[in-house]
């Protein structure tokens, strides 16, 4: 049975580690020190909080039945009974009692059904949180992760990085990053999250290719290139969507098998990976361009105009989108994220590859028109996104 006391210890380290945080970042200096980055001993305090209250959240949606590992549970009390959690779904366990029982010959066997550990009064159990059980359960491949796992898993990663992701993303974007990231974990697991991440990674990198240069030239990207919430949204707001939606159809904890008799989960594992590898194709084809490009063209005219024009491509920015699109699909491919082989890298490839043209096509023809002031560049990127992940549908309904 769990106490009062196993509850109330990972709320108070959630609240010290917010507690700390919000003192260390967010007080005038007058009042407390203002960031833990000029007191070491501080960062250690902070760094330290959440990574215990981390476990300690984890405990607690352990026992309440968060998580379903298949983990050993320890009986309070020495005896001759054996426990061990059978995985049955989401929110229950079942338990066998294997060995000999108070009522019954050795070798019989008993099943506790349809109970939370926490109710189990009969059982006097004490369990405690198996770290290979915890790591399966945040790096399940057979199953949604908790959201409050998640949650902690990228709280801690982004206070642990902090340094580094203030450089790639604005104070507000850092936030929604973290959001963005939590939802990611929590529908698709570790494989999506990393290949958004990677996403992050490299479409930061190619924007700092000869950033100097292109901020002299004034078609640099803005804030050092730093991404805020409407770039963190353009660009992954249709993969956020996809990720979400193929929850539903995922092949175990799935309540379907398909939406309108033709979108699987691996279409939607598709479109996903195609969505992201989209926006870096024509992160790779725009930045590159405005770097290498030695000429120029308007794409609806083949006019001659200058770099950073929307709706300009040029050979060097084409080629670029074509290597760019994809980074993404082989490596998703090669971690067992994304069935079908060279056929779906093909289809996400080719799907970036025709996406970021139309977006050059939207540029030129929309974007900045009067009646259109709406369609922003961040608006565009959706667009864009949108368009990659229906062309990899499309594509893959047919091949896959």
């Amino acid at each position: 049975m769990v106490t009062p006391a196993h509850v109330a210890m990972p709320q108070c380290l959630m609240l010290q580690s917010i507690f700390i945080y919000h003192l260390s970042y967010h007080t005038p200096s007058n009042i407390v020190l203002k960031t833990a980055q000029d007191h070491p001993y501080l960062d250690r305090m902070l760094k330290s909080s959440l990574k215990y209250a981390l476990l300690g959240i984890i405990g607690l949606q352990w026992r309440s039945s968060a998580f379903t590992p298949q983990s050993i549970v320890r009986p309070a009390s020495s005896t001759s009974t054996t426990y061990v959690p059978i995985l049955k779904d989401q929110s229950r366990c079942s338990i066998r009692q294997i060995g000999i029982r108070n009522d019954s010959s050795p070798g019989s066997e008993h099943s506790i059904q349809n109970q939370p550990f926490t109710n189990r009064r009969s059982t006097n159990l004490k369990a405690g949180v198996d770290i290979m059980s915890l790591s399966r359960t945040i790096f399940t491949t057979t199953a949604t992760v908790p959201l409050l796992a998640s949650f902690g898993i990228n709280g801690s990663l982004f206070i642990l990085l902090k340094s580094k992701l203030k450089k790639l993303l604005t104070p507000s974007g850092y936030y929604h990053s973290l959001a963005l990231g939590t939802m990611l974990w929590h529908t698709i697991g570790w494989r999506g999250w990393t290949t958004c991440v990677l996403y992050l990674g490299l479409g930061s990198l190619v924007t700092k290719v000869k950033f100097q240069q292109k901020e002299a030239m004034g078609i640099a990207e803005g804030r050092g290139g730093r991404r805020g919430p409407e770039n963190v949204w353009g660009s992954a707001a249709t993969g956020l969507a996809c990720a979400a939606a193929s929850v539903q159809l995922h092949p175990i904890v799935g309540s379907a098998s398909s939406f309108f008799g033709f979108l699987t989960y691996d279409l939607l594992i598709l479109a996903y990976v195609s969505s992201l590898a989209t926006k870096l194709a024509d992160t790779s084809a725009s930045e590159i361009g405005k770097a290498y490009g030695k000429t120029t063209f308007l794409i609806t005219t083949m006019e001659r105009v200058d770099p950073g024009t929307e709706g300009a491509v040029s050979l060097e920015g084409t080629l670029a989108a074509a290597v760019g699109g994809s980074f993404l699909p082989i490596y998703a491919s090669a971690i067992g994220f994304m069935n079908g082989g060279l056929v779906s890298i093909g289809i996400a490839t080719l799907a970036a590859f025709l996406a970021t043209n139309a977006e050059s096509l939207i540029g030129a023809t929309l974007q900045g028109k009067k009646g259109f002031e709406w369609m922003t560049n961040e608006v565009v990127n959706f667009f864009n996104t949108v368009i990659g992940a229906s062309i990899a549908i499309g594509i893959g309904s047919f091949l896959l």
